[in-house]
């Protein structure tokens, strides 16, 4: 990566974004790139003939206003004058026409054996397959053989207005312009046969063509090759009576040819040991060749037309990898979630399960680190007060203008202590409550966080164990009474706890939530302190601490209740947050990934395990509703229906798993599909944001949510005190 890539990972102290985007520019970028992919693939069901198409065909059967001398002309129709004029091929000469192609497979298997025995023949393509396959078509051009026109995607042009047949044909002929850089004058409408099978719906067809300058090429001798009726058969209908001329119909795409092309190579030698020539139409008519160049900006639209069409297959391939990668990671990390959090719920909830030879007891210290958090603060505070843990409570107030610390400081409750600073950012709080901390453990909650009585002691246990350095709680959402707050909720529940489950047991935990973690003082000070060289500190000093060689562990237990964003806007800066720094904390890391110890342990387990499940699924989760759309519109809707519901089902297992493990009401999940359709966008576009931001040197500042404060304390919270019933000493400000 280069320097500049890794200057813009790197968060710089105070560096703030600059003007801050609305949130509609911000889905600007993303919702272009979505546009862009969505036209590709429509671009590419256009040419494979799932937009657009038309597979009718027409049962009409009379024939009484066709002229008497097309149905007994030959194969060739020319209307273009006010008269019909007809041709046919002449003795000893035999044009082979092959239709439907360019096959990727057929064609250069047909074009090979042509070339072998010295045979020209006329290949009537379709729009659909030139665009795909321009090089089979320029090999045709350029080893001799004329193309002409079969429509664009196939339909009976007997069923289309006027309209659809200009269409049809001009789309044919960019693609010829595109493939080749010529246009042709030949035309063989789909699903013709004989001229004496001319019908009343197909007439008025070959009579409009005529006018725009086509000459019809019909067949007097049909091998019906499609139907696979065997090699010896094939050349049975192919051989013309007594020494007569022919155009042959056969096929070079539509399914397996293989018989065409054995039959061929026996075909063209034993006619040509006969007499027979094998040429184009237009040489088997002594006429001017049906090639027309094509130069200028013709040609050019041709090209772009044709760049676009590989471009779009070239694309929907990545898509479809890319697709394939995203269900790949999808299952595989419900899988581990599935069989991790079983194992670490059946272990931590075993009735002899013991972090350490006694429990843990000693006093703990609490830092809270608040900005401009008045409207939550006091429920903070109050709901640590019902701690059934000997707590100190050390409130950090960074730069607070709405009163945080004087709130605080009038409740006048015990072993709550107020530590002012000017807003140096969340890392320099949490190191100056550090300093003020008296005790080895320390926990850690955000200014908007309702503990219960038991969260602290729960917390707190697994350091029974000495190789514990840190321990991760049980983050909830509190107010998940909204669409929205629903939505976190569910994904806290699932995305969150039932990962620390299944990354407790690799032994690679990513992140101490900021809502309620837990530190050994001794594993902080090795590692230098909480950080502001990422924006995602909580997830870096995880890692350090895993490099370092101290284990992280989940107390399912230790539960805290969080206000999530209830509006769009904070949601996106939350999250945006959340996913850049994550990406900064991957970045400052990785040299993990060749260290050795712990630390290299870390780098090739949980770095790439975190970088998938948490950078790359998500930035490739939205294909799956991409392709649903894509779908329901041209594709198979059942089929994609049934896929889709067969990934939320998954999903919904998942979910309910996660749910039972954390005795959860199920009747949040209702909204898991419009979760998955709504909220996943979103999260998409916050991590596509990221990307942007990281690789185009944009910068990010904390961004301060604004906070309700409808989560309030559990029950059984201390009431407020006034100033006079508690010391001075106690409301101090330290610091």
């Amino acid at each position: 990566m280069s320097r500049s890539t890794r200057k813009r990972l790197s968060a710089r102290k105070g560096a703030p974004v600059g003007r801050r985007r609305s949130l509609p520019l911000r889905f600007l970028l993303p919702s272009l790139l979505l546009v862009a992919v969505m036209t590709m693939l429509m671009l590419r069901g256009y040419v494979n003939s799932e937009i657009l198409a038309d597979h009718r065909v027409s049962s009409e059967t009379a024939s009484d206003r066709v002229p008497s001398e097309v149905h007994e002309s030959g194969p060739v129709l020319d209307t273009r004058g006010d008269r019909v004029a007809s041709l046919s091929v002449p003795d000893d000469s035999i044009v082979l026409t092959f239709d439907d192609g360019p096959d990727p497979t057929w064609t250069p298997k047909v074009l090979d054996v042509l070339k072998k025995h010295r045979a020209h023949a006329v290949f009537f393509v379709t729009g659909t397959m030139a665009s795909r396959h321009p090089d089979l078509v320029r090999r045709m051009v350029d080893e001799g053989h004329e193309v002409g026109l079969h429509t664009f995607n196939h339909p009976d042009l007997s069923l289309q207005s006027k309209s659809r047949i200009d269409w049809e044909l001009s789309q044919n002929q960019l693609a010829l312009v595109g493939a080749a850089g010529i246009r042709s004058s030949l035309f063989r409408p789909p699903y013709s046969s004989f001229a004496d099978a001319m019908d009343n719906a197909s007439w008025p067809v070959t009579q409009y063509v005529g006018t725009l300058g086509y000459i019809t090429v019909v067949n007097d001798t049909d091998t019906e090759d499609w139907r696979r009726p065997g090699v010896g058969e094939i050349i049975r209908r192919a051989t013309p009576e007594d020494g007569k001329g022919a155009i042959v119909l056969m096929h070079d795409s539509g399914g397996d040819r293989s018989q065409t092309v054995a039959a061929l190579d026996r075909f063209l030698p034993a006619m040509k040991a006969e007499g027979y020539r094998f040429q184009n139409l237009t040489e088997a008519l002594d006429a001017p060749s049906a090639h027309t160049p094509v130069t200028g900006v013709d040609l050019w639209k041709g090209k772009a037309w044709t760049f676009l069409v590989q471009a779009s297959e070239d694309t929907t391939d990545v898509l479809v990898v890319a697709l394939a990668a995203i269900g790949v990671l999808v299952f595989t990390r419900f899988g581990l979630m599935l069989v991790l959090s079983g194992a670490h719920a059946r272990r931590v909830r075993r009735k002899n399960f013991r972090w350490g030879p006694a429990p843990v007891t000693e006093p703990v210290s609490v830092l809270v680190p608040a900005y401009n958090e008045a409207k939550c603060i006091e429920n903070t505070i109050r709901s640590l007060m019902t701690s059934e843990h000997p707590i100190e409570v050390i409130v950090v107030d960074d730069g607070s203008a709405d009163g945080t610390a004087r709130i605080v400081e009038e409740m006048g409750l015990p072993n709550v202590r107020v530590v002012r600073q000017l807003n140096a950012g969340k890392p320099a709080a949490l190191n100056r409550g550090l300093v003020n901390a008296r005790y080895d453990l320390v926990v850690m909650m955000d200014g908007d966080t309702v503990f219960e009585p038991s969260t602290v002691r729960e917390l707190v246990q697994p350091f029974a164990d000495p190789r514990v350095g840190a321990v991760a709680g049980n983050a909830k959402v509190g107010n998940k009474d909204s669409m929205i707050g629903a939505w976190q909720h569910i994904e806290y529940v699932m995305g969150f706890n039932l990962d620390r489950r299944m990354y407790d047991m690799l032994r690679c935990m990513p992140t101490i939530p900021g809502a309620v973690g837990a530190f050994r003082r001794s594993a902080l000070e090795r590692v230098g302190g909480m950080s502001d060289d990422t924006l995602a500190e909580d997830t870096d000093i995880t890692m350090a601490l895993h490099r370092d060689g101290w284990r992280v562990v989940y107390a399912e237990n230790a539960r805290a209740w969080t206000e999530a964003p209830e509006t769009v806007q904070q949601l996106w800066s939350q999250r945006y947050r959340w996913s850049y720094g994550t990406m900064q904390a991957i970045w400052k890391h990785r040299r993990a990934l060749v260290e050795r110890g712990p630390s290299g342990r870390f780098g090739r387990v949980g770095l790439p395990l975190v970088s998938l499940f948490m950078v790359l699924a998500p930035l490739l989760a939205p294909l799956i509703d991409v392709f649903l759309l894509y779908g329901l519109i041209f594709g198979p809707t059942g089929k994609t229906v049934a896929a889709w519901l067969g990934v939320l089902a998954v999903q919904a297992v998942c979910a309910a798993y996660a749910f039972r493990l954390d005795r959860e009401k199920m009747t949040h999940l209702v909204s898991l599909p419009l979760q998955q359709i709504l909220y996943r966008q979103l999260m998409y576009v916050v991590l596509l944001q990221s990307w942007i931001t990281a690789l185009t040197g944009g910068r990010l500042r904390w961004q301060k949510l604004r906070r309700t404060g409808v989560v309030e304390a559990a029950p059984g919270s201390v009431p407020r005190q006034s100033a006079e019933q508690t010391s001075g000493s106690e409301r101090r400000p330290v610091g």
